[in-house]
């Protein structure tokens, strides 16, 4: 009977969580877990990539602040009044002249080098389990058809090609998850500034429908709302859609930027943004969580950028051991030219992060915080755990034994791409490791080490 009424039982629970209805409201939108996979895949790919990416300029070098320094933002920022606005507008005139309007680049933004499949290989052989781009950006240009951007998107001018259509079916297949970027507001869209609510029923939530609906993405990733709180956006109305009725309710991840309120409080997962909460610095955050920053100063494609602006590999892997020892994911940028070529240093920083991920990705991957890490507070050393095991990250190679607290009689102890024994010895609740002494051709990977301790935990 108890073999018969469990399966019964388990089948019930299933159905009734897939059966909950979500409400318009804030409390029922948070009360949504997570979906795992998010939580497992650990590392993923950013791309910002459109009509922005033909000036693909901003003073990279400039002391006017993290936003400041965006490529992507050069729309605004030539018609800005600030001292960064200067410096855009400066070169502007100087490049292409005072009459020159931002939409006469979009016609230059033609992605006649553009390789889809090349694209999703990369972010495969780099370890990435996910992918994120920018369906539109603030300055309203879509990377898709849309209905509600004629001629303002990639299909009626530039590419004349569904970026995101052939980027999902390229990312799909190589076993990805697929997820999209989408501005809620628009820099110079004349409904927006003049009837907001009409911009959200009309334009807004339309888009973001038939973004879904068409191309059925892993992650919705909105950004731009901060001019008004997410009651303005209707964003709970949207997202009691999102979780109910469209076709990827089961599986849909989202973000935190849904109202001026609403980071680091609302959403399912919150962002930092170069360790920064919009001005502020970032505290511990207890939920889900994903820091996104690109490998040089701009998200979007920076021409002026030279190897001093963009993070070293070892710089790039010991950021990705930091946001994971720390529960979160990191979503990493890469800014594409307007041909459609992603940029050689940023492809060899990439593929730097996957060879090391070949041999160390077990102690990334599915893996989760380990509580006894506040009191082994060591320098230059991470710990994630996965079941029983824990992985010991040390950033720079011990030149000491490691003392470890707080585990119990290790099985085994074993340096993850070395083949030969690891002495180890347990004393009370501390296991002491000693590293050994590597030599040219023991090891295959650099950057950083990781010891695995079985059956620890």
């Amino acid at each position: 009977m108890k073999r018969l009424i469990l399966p019964f039982l388990l089948s019930l629970l299933i159905t009734f969580s897939y059966a909950q209805k979500y409400d318009a409201n804030w409390k029922s939108i948070d009360s949504r877990p997570i979906p795992q996979w998010f939580e497992d895949v650990k590392f993923g790919i950013f791309i910002h990539w459109g009509v922005y990416s033909v000036p693909a300029w901003a003073p990279a070098n400039a002391d006017i602040g993290v936003y400041a320094k965006y490529a992507e933002w050069y729309g605004f920022r030539i018609n800005d009044d600030s001292k960064a606005g200067k410096l855009f507008r400066d070169y502007h005139n100087k490049m292409y002249g005072e009459d020159f309007l931002y939409q006469d680049f979009a016609p230059r933004f033609k992605a006649q080098h553009w390789n889809p499949e090349q694209w999703a290989d990369l972010f495969k052989r780099a370890g990435a389990k996910y992918v994120v781009l920018t369906s539109k950006h603030h300055e309203g240009f879509t990377l898709w058809p849309s209905a509600q951007s004629w001629n303002w998107n990639s299909v009626d001018i530039g590419p004349h090609r569904d970026i995101c259509g052939d980027l999902t079916t390229a990312v799909k297949d190589a076993g990805l998850h697929m997820g999209f970027y989408y501005s809620l507001y628009e820099w110079y869209n004349p409904l927006y500034h003049n009837n907001l609510q009409k911009y959200v029923d009309d334009h807004m939530i339309p888009q973001m429908k038939d973004l879904v609906s068409s191309y059925e993405p892993d992650i919705l990733w909105t950004d731009g709302e901060w001019d008004h709180p997410s009651e303005d956006w209707k964003s709970t109305e949207f997202l009691s859609w999102l979780y109910n009725e469209s076709p990827v309710k089961d599986r849909i991840c989202i973000n935190d930027r849904w109202g001026k309120e609403t980071r680091s409080k609302h959403g399912g997962f919150y962002t930092t943004e170069y360790d920064l909460v919009h001005d502020g610095k970032s505290d511990k955050l207890e939920k889900a969580w994903e820091e996104c920053r690109g490998i040089g100063t701009s998200f979007g494609y920076n021409q002026i950028e030279t190897v001093e602006n963009y993070m070293s590999s070892e710089a790039l892997i010991h950021l990705l051991i930091e946001k994971v020892a720390g529960g979160g994911n990191l979503l990493l940028d890469v800014g594409p030219t307007a041909d459609g070529r992603i940029p050689v240093i940023q492809q060899q920083r990439l593929l730097d992060i996957g060879k090391w991920l070949e041999t160390n990705g077990e102690a990334i991957y599915e893996t989760r915080t380990w509580d006894g890490a506040e009191d082994n507070d060591i320098a230059d050393v991470y710990f994630t755990k996965k079941g029983k095991d824990l992985y010991v990250h040390c950033t720079k190679y011990p030149t000491s034994d490691l003392k470890i607290k707080g585990v119990k009689k290790a099985s085994s102890v074993s340096l993850l791409g070395y083949h030969d024994d690891v002495e180890f010895k347990k004393s009370g609740k501390t296991i002491t490791i000693s590293a050994p002494v590597l030599t040219p051709g023991k090891l295959t990977q650099t950057y950083a080490w990781v010891f695995k301790l079985e059956n620890v935990l």
